[in-house]
């Protein structure tokens, strides 16, 4: 599958829900998520523009746990990758397995994600520990479809919701690590 996904840096929830309303996007829930992510003792995905994670998912009472495998982003403007996710039973023990085979746990991203549905798209409004408030825009397609008209169709989405710069690649973890790295050179 390929997830076409553009993120971008807001101001605040609030303007946002309100313009979400209005375009008639329906809010489906709000979850929290706990993303653990490991780097491979064969490549690193930091140069390989790789990430895999296990990621625990909490909606009201119930609880899932995925396993993710993002391949590297396939163009110049938005997150766009390759996604392949399969539910687990238990984070523990897949970490353990992980830590056998030589992968190391680099970091954790939590975050609050209010989601939003419109039509194919998803949106999402997150609230990510360490960085403030963000805004994705996403949609799945079978590998090997062509995402470009998808693409324009996210960004003429942000543009109804008023939102025309901000836009980030980068992902949340990359983010995180790049805030720590900026306050310890301070």
């Amino acid at each position: 599958m390929i997830e076409v996904e553009v993120k971008a840096k807001i101001n605040d929830f609030d303007s946002v829900k309100k313009m979400l309303n209005e375009i008639n996007a329906e809010k489906t829930h709000v979850e929290h998520q706990e993303d653990s992510y490991f780097n491979s003792p064969i490549k690193d995905f930091g140069i390989t523009d790789e990430a895999l994670r296990i990621r625990k998912v909490r909606i009201s009472e119930t609880s899932k746990i995925f396993i993710t495998y993002k391949g590297p982003k396939i163009d110049s403007q938005s997150k766009t990758r390759e996604e392949i996710e399969v539910g687990i039973e238990d984070a523990s023990k897949l970490t353990k397995i992980f830590q056998h085979l030589g992968f190391k746990k680099v970091a954790t991203v939590i975050k609050n994600r209010t989601i939003y549905n419109l039509n194919q798209y998803i949106i999402s409004l997150d609230e990510v520990e360490g960085l403030g408030p963000y805004m994705e825009i996403e949609t799945d397609l079978e590998d090997g479809s062509e995402f470009s008209d998808e693409l324009n169709k996210i960004f003429d989405i942000f543009k109804k919701l008023h939102i025309t710069d901000g836009f980030e690649r980068t992902s949340y973890l990359e983010l995180l690590e790049q805030d720590k790295s900026n306050k310890r050179s301070l």
